[in-house]
Parts: structure tokens; C-alpha cells; sequence
């Protein structure tokens, strides 16, 4: 690890000059843009990868160029041990910490039918108690400060669902509601929660590369502003929310979708249908067919699902 003099940025968001900040995940997407962007503000920085060695240090290198004492350090967010040991590894190297951003995520993009106990394991471990395990990890030595920024990097997914992500996106609504639940807790000890749900961005990372090409411009037209987010551009989320400029925010969830519309009537992600104008019925490959009960007034005819041949009600059945 090798000390550079710190270059003084005038368009810095987050006005690190010093102070410790760890990224999870920091090897990629997201997270390498946030270790990027809180660099260039003067943070000293320490991030986790897993198994991502050849990038971590590319990471490491050009945020080591804007001037940032960097530790970057192999961990598995899914176990607690290694998540307390990175701490207090950065802690020991860097001085104590100022700000959490967990970005780190994994997906298994398989229907939930077909989603084996160690996928759902997997992604939930990774995903929403590595978290916990982070923010665990780091909160008793920041409310003894009376003093901590943490945001979490959930997805546009937690706020609208997402067909393609079953266990991830169930995992990224769980860290909007522990983000919520940690902001009223450690308020009153000066400490600062927030989150973010980024919607598809430019980078081909894990999380989106479950996506084919030919679909991504049809995902295009679903966002208002007609394309997708970059990574930097959530990484400049994250540095706002550190920042002092965002003092008196807490508790809040940033949407950095450029206002897309979800569910995307027609478009199908992972072999599963998505969009308003398909009836999950009809996902399943059952028909359906008016009830014999005449409608009152306005209501709507009722709708009763006609089985296919051998198969009795309450049973599910998976189109061919």
C-alpha cells in the first residue's frame, strides 16, 4: 500500500480530506465507481471483493493515482467472522471509520419454483446479512464517536419488483427496510442511514449480465430519460449522501432509475414473462374463462382457471 500526496478536488462531493470510508463489493460495477468517486474526494478507502482478485487491484490502483490510501481485502460478506476481521484490518491500517457503502450482491436468476434451497441461501446470505453484518460491524465504535455515514446500495427491483429477480430482488427490498429500521435507531448517536436502488446501469456487471443483449433496448424505452444509468452515476448518489450537504437525510431511499416504468408490459427476462399486460395466470400456461355469477353493477366478471387434464386445484402448473 503506497502513499500519495492528495490532490485537492474542486468539484468533490463528499469532502473526504482524510477520513476512512469501506465499500463492499468494490471490485465492480457500482461499487469500484464508488471507490473511484470517494477517492477523488479525499477519502481513504478500504473495500472487500470475493474471489476478484485481477480487478480489485485495478481498483485499487487508480483510486491509489487520485491520491487515496487504499486497502483492498478479500472477505465473504456471508460470514461475520471475515466481515469483522476486514474491519478492524482497516481500522488497523487506515484509521477509524467514517462511512459505510455496501454495494456487494449476488443473483440466481432462476424461477422461484425452481429455486434451490442453496441459490435462495446464497443470495440471501450475500446480499441482505452481509449488510447486517457490515453495519453490525462498524456501529458500536461510530455511536462511541457519535458519528457515522452508511449508505446501502439496494436496487430499483425493491421498490417495484422484478420478475427476473426472485431471491435477489426479495433481498434488495429486505436492505431498503433494514436501512429504514437502522436510521431510526442510530439517529439519536449522530449516525446518518440512507440507501439507493439504482435500475439498470451501463456496466455488464453479475447482477445485469443475466440479461440478453436484444433486450436492452426494450428495457430503454420502459426509462424515461431513454437510457440507462452508469455506474458513476450512483457512485455520485452515494458521495451526496456522505456528503455534509446531506446532514439532515436520513432514512431515505435515492431512486436512481431515471424514472422507469415497471413492470415492462411484453418483455420477457430469464424465460418468465413481464409486464402489465400479461395475467400471472397466463404465466403459468392455464386458461381462464368468465365464472357463471353475473357481474353487479359495474364489477367485473369473475375469473376461474380451468385446469389442464390430471392436475386438481391448488396444484401449480409450469407452461412447457
Amino acid at each position: 500500500m503506497t502513499t500519495f500526496v492528495r490532490p485537492r478536488k474542486g468539484n468533490a462531493l463528499s469532502h473526504g480530506y482524510g477520513r476512512v470510508a469501506l465499500v463492499s463489493g468494490g471490485s465492480r460495477g457500482i461499487g469500484a465507481a464508488t471507490v473511484r468517486r470517494l477517492a477523488a474526494d479525499g477519502w481513504d478507502i478500504s473495500f472487500c471483493h470475493h474471489h476478484d482478485a485481477p480487478f480489485a487491484v485495478e481498483v485499487e490502483r487508480a483510486a491509489s493515482e487520485l491520491g487515496a490510501r487504499v486497502l483492498a481485502v478479500p472477505a465473504d460478506l456471508a460470514q461475520a467472522s471475515e466481515v469483522t476481521s476486514w474491519v478492524r484490518r482497516a481500522e488497523a491500517g487506515l484509521g477509524p471509520v467514517a462511512a459505510v457503502v455496501s454495494c456487494a450482491g449476488i443473483t440466481r436468476d432462476r424461477p422461484l419454483t425452481l429455486l434451490e434451497d442453496a441459490d435462495w441461501r446464497a443470495v440471501i446470505d450475500t446480499n441482505l446479512d452481509g449488510v447486517f453484518h457490515l453495519c453490525r460491524a462498524v456501529l458500536p465504535a461510530m455511536m462511541e464517536r457519535q458519528a457515522g455515514r452508511i449508505v446501502t446500495v439496494s436496487s430499483v427491483s425493491a421498490v417495484y419488483g422484478d420478475a427476473a429477480e426472485r431471491g435477489a430482488g426479495a433481498a434488495r427490498a429486505g436492505i431498503v427496510g433494514f436501512t429504514r429500521a437502522l436510521a431510526g435507531q442510530t439517529g439519536r448517536y449522530g449516525i446518518r442511514a440512507n440507501a439507493i436502488t439504482p435500475g439498470a446501469n451501463t456496466s455488464r456487471t453479475d447482477m445485469t449480465a443475466i440479461w440478453p443483449e436484444r433486450m436492452t433496448a426494450r428495457l430503454t424505452e420502459a426509462i424515461a430519460l431513454r437510457r440507462f444509468a452508469s455506474a458513476a452515476e450512483a457512485a455520485d448518489r452515494v458521495a451526496f449522501l456522505l456528503s455534509d450537504a446531506a446532514a439532515d437525510i436520513t432514512g431515505t431511499v435515492v431512486e436512481v432509475s431515471g424514472s422507469i416504468g415497471w413492470p415492462i408490459e411484453g418483455m420477457a427476462i430469464g424465460g418468465l414473462a413481464i409486464g402489465a399486460g400479461l395475467h400471472p395466470v397466463e404465466g403459468l400456461g392455464v386458461a381462464e374463462r368468465a365464472a357463471h355469477r353475473r357481474p353487479v353493477g359495474r364489477e367485473r366478471p369473475d375469473l376461474e382457471v380451468r385446469l389442464p387434464a390430471g392436475h386438481r386445484r391448488g396444484d401449480l402448473v409450469l407452461a412447457p
